[in-house]
């Protein structure tokens, strides 16, 4: 049985916790975190605070702010505002949860991004900085959509979180691609109706080149009747088809309605992605990324030429470059494999299933190629980038969508004799603090 110890002159006092002071202060904006909140300085004290983070603000703005945590605030007023400010061009900014920086120009926000990774390449150690490229994709071309469903006394509310977790009925948005957002009220209407959807739902909306493709997984389990008013429902709104797997659930999904193929075009090539597939933000940054990557490729001295692609996925990048030199394309989801392999037949592709985090590339196959193409998720390479460091290959086109993982890997790219050709910045997460970056790094080839 064990006891509870008693306490004694050897036992640690409970630390007291002050009370948070929510007196609402003026604080000074003097620059964007990471995160693209605000980062405000004290104006009514003499003390040296600590930095305060504040969302919705920008860089030379005064406001009044109340704390509500040791580091956090939020505006009660806004008492000078930046230059910089527009207004925001969608009347859910600041409760919906899917944008940070609607309160800033779009042209103003590129050249903050640009900003803020050739501070993070510096910092990694890049004392020969290529000038960096930028591309912004126009608002309302996002073609997938991850959203929420709840169900309460007043119907459906679909949408996205807000900060701090509640949903947001989304009825409007600047950065959606038209279809999804017209789709948006039928969609509610549906889900009122299926037996499936008891509490809670999440639904997954891929604007593909066949139309709208649908994944939901919600908390009951479809019916009969379900199934019948699904498939009436896609009929009547042009809607390719859709799957369902129980919420939370990591089995693969069951195709509930499939009225056409679900297909999606790289390049010449239409591949048919498994329902959920991950897709490029946008058609627009798609081809930026693509574009970037094509002419980051170093010239093929030859037919035996070969690129290794690393996370290739349905093969966003893998049909462009097959037209360079041989593809070997590595990825690690089955369904994604089986979408790529069938539409690589005849291609000068070979695709492999492979976990990357637990079966990487070996570093000699690696060393062998034109060029490694790399575009990991967004927690890195992991184990795969130790044998690129091992392997050396001459090239390496990195397309990342975590800048603080691609900085760390730079430290390590560096030390290992690369250098930065390249940087291409790729904003086609608009009025966020996301950012997707393509850069070449290349070595020398040391003589034996």
């Amino acid at each position: 049985m064990s006891r509870r110890p008693e306490r004694g002159r050897h036992s640690r006092p409970r630390r007291e916790t002050a009370p948070l002071d929510q007196t609402p202060r003026r604080y000074r904006i003097d620059a964007l975190g990471s995160s693209g909140d605000g980062i405000g300085c004290l104006l009514d004290s003499e003390a040296d605070a600590s930095p305060v983070f504040i969302p919705f603000t920008a860089p030379g703005d005064e406001v009044l702010a109340r704390m509500v945590s040791t580091d956090r605030a939020i505006v009660e007023e806004l008492l000078v505002p930046a230059p910089e400010r527009v207004t925001p061009p969608c009347d859910l900014f600041g409760v919906c949860g899917g944008c940070a920086l609607q309160h800033l120009s779009p042209a103003w926000i590129l050249e903050w991004k640009k900003s803020e990774i050739a501070t993070g390449f510096l910092k990694a150690g890049v004392t020969d900085l290529p000038e960096i490229r930028a591309f912004q994709t126009p608002p309302a071309t996002r073609r997938r959509a991850d959203l929420a469903a709840r169900r309460t006394h007043n119907g459906v509310t679909l949408g996205l979180h807000q900060r701090g977790g509640a949903v947001i009925d989304l009825t409007e948005c600047a950065l959606l691609h038209p279809a999804i957002v017209s789709l948006l009220p039928a969609l509610r209407g549906m889900l009122e109706r299926l037996d499936l959807f008891r509490r809670e739902a999440d639904l997954l909306v891929n604007l593909l080149d066949s139309g709208p493709d649908l994944l939901l997984a919600s908390d009951g389990v479809p019916s009969t009747a379900d199934r019948t008013k699904l498939a009436d429902f896609c009929r009547s709104h042009g809607i390719s088809g859709l799957a369902w797997k129980p919420k939370e659930s990591l089995d693969k999904s069951e195709t509930l309605v499939r009225l056409a193929p679900a297909t999606v075009a790289f390049g010449d090539v239409r591949v048919e992605p498994p329902p959920g597939a991950f897709l490029q933000a946008s058609r627009e940054g798609e081809g930026a990324i693509r574009d970037a990557v094509i002419e980051a490729l170093p010239p093929s001295p030859g037919r035996k030429s070969k690129i290794i692609e690393l996370y290739a996925g349905c093969g966003t990048l893998t049909f462009p470059l097959s037209a360079h030199a041989r593809v070997e394309a590595f990825e690690g989801h089955p369904d994604a494999v089986q979408a790529l392999s069938r539409a690589a037949v005849g291609q000068r592709i070979d695709v492999s299933l492979r976990d990357l985090n637990r079966q990487p590339v070996e570093a000699k196959t690696l060393s062998t190629a034109l060029a490694v193409v790399l575009d990991p998720p967004h927690a890195g390479a992991g184990l795969q980038m130790t044998q690129i460091l091992d392997g050396k290959p001459a090239a390496l086109i990195y397309v990342s969508c975590n800048p603080r993982i691609l900085f760390r890997d730079t430290a390590l790219l560096l030390k290992a004799g690369y250098r930065v050709d390249s940087v291409m910045v790729i904003d086609q997460f608009l009025w966020s603090a996301e950012t997707e970056v393509v850069c070449r790094f290349s070595r020398k080839r040391q003589r034996t």
